[in-house]
């Protein structure tokens, strides 16, 4: 048994109006990070983008102003799709500094790094900027998260090896995935020696729902075990892990990942077996893929909720239109900005850490939605 380093994701905070990511419950998300800390864990991971720029803001004050700096440990993302100058860097970071009412980040990453945005970020000078912020003490942890192949990472590792963690998305249906290379991508961070933070653990809260076939080989064997304690005990199994985030957004999430994580098992053989069996039946089920990070919802000029919409298709491919998924449709989904509503632009595609085809995937899911 060990303890497992539960990180507290604040990309999927609650909010009063469930189509308004800025419209945080800060009620709601100061009890939850209460029972965090109270529960003996400290580690909190925010960035710039999250809720629409408002994630760093509720960090500060549900945590900042109302506990000691040595009570809890934060980590803040450079945004890298937003540099477009060597200036920038200094300027946002400032920013995330004034949103967050702290004086340094105890980790600070480069976000969402990928073969394209590594060579843009050496040009701008994001590095030497990422080593400056080190030297003055203004980020005790450097690193970056990472969302592309196995390939440019030991790429990046190779020729960066100063960087101290890497941030990586890895569950067990994304573990032998070709598109995620999480196996790949986690095999290749360990043998340059670094410490890995696991995102997406749940797969955007997917996990914790699966077909019923699924659910009843893991309940075979372990009745006892919840879906999510699957999905954590999984990734914590992995020798070299420095924590493993997970998105929560109520309380009760809270106290099932604090409970779970204080007393993790290493998994046997035959729980490895029973998940891949499980992972076979998952993967026919899910159409597409989404963690719901909303990252392709900010800049779509239609204002189309992509997470939503595939969210119910996904439902759909699995348990058929049922009257409650109409219902949710025509509640959530507003006029005008129907999948059919796309216009083709791809700016979605352009930040989707999935590398989902996402127009054509609305173009899918307009025609299942379209005789609602």
């Amino acid at each position: 048994m060990a303890r497992t380093n539960l990180g507290f994701g604040l990309m999927r905070l609650p909010c009063t109006d469930p189509t308004e990511p800025k419209s945080i419950d800060l009620p709601s998300f100061t009890r939850m990070a209460d029972r965090f800390l109270e529960e003996g864990y400290t580690y909190f991971d925010t960035a710039y983008p999250y809720h629409n720029g408002m994630s760093e803001v509720a960090f500060r004050e549900a945590v900042v102003k109302r506990h000691a700096r040595d009570s809890f440990t934060v980590t803040d993302k450079m945004p890298l799709w937003f540099v477009q100058k060597s200036d920038d860097y200094q300027r946002i970071f400032e920013e995330q500094l004034a949103r967050c009412s702290v004086t340094f980040f105890d980790y600070y990453w480069l976000h969402a790094l990928n073969a394209e945005r590594y060579e843009t970020t050496k040009r701008l000078g994001g590095f030497e900027f990422l080593k400056t912020l080190k030297r003055d003490g203004k980020a005790r942890h450097i690193g970056f998260s990472f969302h592309d192949k196995a390939e440019v990472l030991d790429h990046i590792l190779t020729e960066q090896p100063y960087l101290q963690y890497v941030q990586l998305q890895i569950n067990y249906i994304d573990w032998d995935d070709s598109s995620v290379q999480a196996e790949e991508c986690y095999r290749t961070a360990r043998a340059h020696g670094k410490e890995i933070i696991v995102m997406e653990p749940i797969k955007g809260g997917c996990l914790a729902t699966i077909p019923p076939k699924a659910e009843k080989i893991l309940r075979t064997a372990h009745p006892s075990w919840s879906n999510v304690r699957w999905a954590l005990s999984f990734v914590a199994s992995l020798p070299g892990i420095h924590a493993v985030l997970s998105g929560m957004n109520s309380i009760s999430q809270v106290e099932e990942n604090t409970a779970l994580c204080k007393d993790m098992p290493l998994m046997s053989e035959n729980e490895i077996d029973a998940i891949k069996n499980a992972t076979k039946i998952i993967h026919k089920a899910i159409v597409v893929p989404c963690t719901a990070c909303g990252y392709c919802k900010a800049g779509c000029p239609r204002q189309i909720d992509i997470p939503l919409i595939f969210s119910l298709y996904n439902s759909q491919a699995q348990y058929s239109l049922t009257a409650g998924l109409k219902r949710s449709y025509s509640m959530n989904v507003k006029k005008g900005s129907e999948p059919s509503a796309c216009i083709g632009c791809r700016q979605c595609e352009q930040v989707c850490p999935q590398h989902l085809p996402i127009t054509t995937l609305l173009h899918d899911a307009a025609k299942v939605f379209q005789n609602l």
